[in-house]
């Protein structure tokens, strides 16, 4: 029994001297470990112009849009283009049956050679009548009665006439023809289909036109003024910020959400979305301060905390940061406390780097890329 207590202390001793071994190793060797770097892979904090204003949302629509609906009562006889097709102005979009129509415009214009006719026969009766008063072979009341014929006769061919005009014009409208060069956008009758007056029938965009058409809420409308900037995101374009300017400024609140309407135009030759109805948000930037600002790259976020790695002497220190808004042009954020200007931070830390780390600074990657390249000649 001696033996066994005797030969399990000894095991247990030399565990423990094994563990403190390892632990001395380590230790030796996390401090061993040296970070070598370039000035490539660190950035000088400095305070810049942080951009803040009211919050924007609303969609992108195009300025030119037209909703073409039925003009006459008819069947759709044939759909010529379908959504998402381009069209020029003047390209038929859309026929409607014209046969009733024409019918109309022939009974129009027969009813209209017909009054035609009687206005002339009545001006020669007219005539002739002028011709027995002179000679004193009719009375006075035969001569009112022939003008009073002709002056009936004649608005009989104007009504003719109008009624002619009419149908012309609505045969006309039996063609649905495109207003001006756009994208069909929403087809919304088949061959078949009866359109009534005012149906919708096509809508066609201009995709060149497209503005951002937002919404700001009423508290914060007063800082709000034409012509400030608008950075904004828009859903569908993942990771692309999209530059404008208010246009325009509703002078009235939507009596339900109490939001304001801002028109915002997109920067010139700035790139455009080219589909409509997309959400975006984004911030009108009313006002411009001084702060502190670092790329997100160099942030660390843990949890709720947020930190970066920052350059002392020749080693690293883990510095806690709180962190503020970020600034939509740049996606930087704002440094409220735990660096100051001029402090160098790491530009893309890793998960592997320790607070004491000793570090050392390597050549220029530019500088050494371009020695290597004239040792090559």
């Amino acid at each position: 029994m001696l033996r066994k207590t005797l030969l399990a202390l000894a095991i247990g001793s030399a565990l423990v001297a094994c563990q403190k071994d390892v632990k001395k190793d380590e230790g030796k060797d996390a401090k061993a470990v040296q970070l070598s770097i370039s000035p490539e892979d660190t950035l000088t904090v400095q305070s810049n112009a942080l951009a803040s204003g009211p919050v924007v949302t609303g969609s992108i629509q195009p300025e030119r849009k037209a909703d073409l609906r039925a003009e006459v009562a008819a069947v759709v006889l044939q759909v010529l283009k379908e959504n998402g097709e381009a069209v020029k102005q003047g390209d038929v979009l859309v026929k409607l049956d014209e046969t009733a129509i024409r019918d109309n415009l022939s009974s129009a214009e027969a009813s209209a050679r017909s009054a035609s006719q009687a206005l002339d026969q009545a001006e020669r009766q007219v005539e002739r009548m002028k011709t027995l008063r002179a000679s004193g072979m009719t009375s006075a009341q035969a001569m009112d009665d022939a003008e009073v014929r002709r002056n009936s006769a004649a608005s009989e061919v104007a009504a003719a006439r109008s009624r002619a005009a009419l149908a012309r014009q609505q045969l006309s409208r039996t063609v649905v023809r495109a207003p001006f060069d756009g994208i069909v956008s929403d087809r919304k009758v088949s061959a078949g289909d009866t359109a009534t007056m005012g149906k919708e029938l096509v809508k066609v965009i201009d995709p060149r036109s497209m503005r951002f058409e937002g919404r700001v809420s009423a508290d914060k409308i007063a800082a709000v003024k034409v012509g400030q900037p608008v950075s904004f995101r828009v859903n569908g374009y993942a990771g692309q910020e999209f530059r404008g300017v208010v246009k325009r400024v509703d002078p009235a609140a939507n009596e339900i959400t109490r939001q304001v309407e801002v028109l915002v135009a997109f920067a010139p030759n700035s790139q455009q979305p080219r589909v409509s109805g997309l959400y975006g948000e984004g911030h009108i930037e009313a006002e411009s301060t001084a702060a502190l600002m670092l790329p997100e790259g160099a942030l660390v976020k843990a949890g709720d905390k947020s930190y970066t790695w920052r350059l002392k002497g020749n080693a690293l220190n883990k510095a806690e940061l709180v962190v503020g808004q970020r600034d939509t042009r740049t996606g930087s954020y704002e440094v409220r406390s735990g660096l100051t200007a001029g402090d160098v931070v790491l530009r893309n830390p890793n998960s592997s780097l320790k607070d004491g780390q000793k570090v050392t600074m390597a050549a220029s990657k530019v500088a050494s890329a371009s020695t290597s390249a004239v040792q090559g000649k």
